[in-house]
């Protein structure tokens, strides 16, 4: 993989800007310290939360070399870790610390799903860790999810959104309602999972629901709470409009039995690694199984900037995997 044994290739953030900012370059390979392993990357996938970290949206020390989450084999194994061996294939969230675009990086070995004999590829696990964990924590975890609740999420069809309908059916939801903001996406959405799935603009005639999730912000997150049934929770997880904060009134909460919360999984990774992992293999778990479905798009390492275009475009579905290094067969294969 390497042309030598010290240095591996990377993309860095240099300077917050545009996608073009983004530089391919040679660092030296990261050594993993105790609780923690080395991964050689085989996919990295591309997420929202990089173009944030791109634009300076995030406070990260420069250069800054992004990537929330990787598929791989074990390289190296810190001080401690007894549970994993090397040349283990497996999937990982690489986002406490970044690092994934890159040919090696280094990660809590509590954020590391093995992929041993499971039916599923390098490929599609890259597009794991981010998204389907975070499925199943926000509505797990956070919105409580309760068997037959009525759930609506914004951004069905992105790379988040096409988890959540998923998730929630197999956590037991009634009834699950996906919005997107074009004609275009509403087929694309129906296939993960969704009874319905609508334009945004017209929720306010889609009735009562127990969960909202929503990663729009804007009109979306006010939507979202006025959609709210008596006792109904919405979970804040994002602001992909680049809208103005939305002000929720207390008072408001108050009067109508309703609860707002929010999820970030950077930081709920940072501070619950052994729950964010185990919910990481259940996810592992359910695509294996085919329980749980993921659409993905593969370009090199090298495209990571087109990658960042399309994500701002908002004209993507499912989700974009950056491919690192060649996939093997078997347990990771593509």
């Amino acid at each position: 993989m390497n042309s030598d044994n010290t240095h591996m290739k990377a993309v860095t953030i240099p300077e917050f800007g545009e996608p073009e900012v983004l530089r391919v370059e040679r660092l030296p390979i990261p050594e993993p310290g105790p609780g923690q392993v080395a991964i050689d990357v085989a996919c990295a996938g591309a997420n929202f939360a990089e173009v944030l970290y791109r634009r300076g949206v995030v406070d990260v020390p420069l250069p800054f070399v992004p990537g929330i989450e990787v598929s791989g084999r074990i390289r190296a194994l810190g001080e401690g870790v007894t549970d994993l061996r090397v040349g283990q294939p497996v999937a990982a969230l690489t986002i406490v610390d970044g690092g994934g675009y890159a040919e090696v990086a280094v990660t809590s070995a509590e954020l590391v799903a093995p992929l041993d004999g499971l039916d599923i590829g390098l490929g599609v696990a890259a597009a794991l860790p981010s998204n389907s964990t975070t499925a199943f924590l926000v509505l797990d975890r956070v919105a409580r999810i309760e068997p037959g609740d009525r759930v609506l999420v914004h951004a069905a069809a992105g790379g988040v959104g096409s988890q959540l309908g998923q998730a929630a059916r197999l956590l037991g939801a009634g009834r699950v309602v996906g919005t997107v903001g074009s004609q275009a996406k509403i087929e694309t959405a129906r296939r993960f999972g969704y009874d319905e799935v609508i334009l945004r603009d017209r929720v306010a005639e889609a009735g009562e629901f127990d969960i909202v999730v929503d990663m729009v912000g804007g009109p979306s997150r006010t939507a979202g709470l006025h959609r709210l049934a008596p006792m109904g929770r919405l979970v804040v997880m994002g602001n992909a409009s680049g809208a103005d904060d939305v002000g929720i009134p207390a008072n408001h909460l108050w009067f109508t039995n309703k609860t707002v919360s929010g999820f970030n999984l950077a930081a709920f990774s940072a501070a619950f690694p052994r729950d964010a992992g185990q919910a990481l293999r259940r996810a592992v778990q359910a695509a294996a199984r085919g329980t749980l479905r993921v659409q993905t798009e593969a370009l090199p390492l090298e495209q990571a900037a087109e990658a960042h275009r399309r994500i701002e475009s908002g004209q993507t579905t499912g989700k974009l995997v950056l491919t690192v290094a060649a996939l093997s067969h078997g347990a990771g294969r593509p």
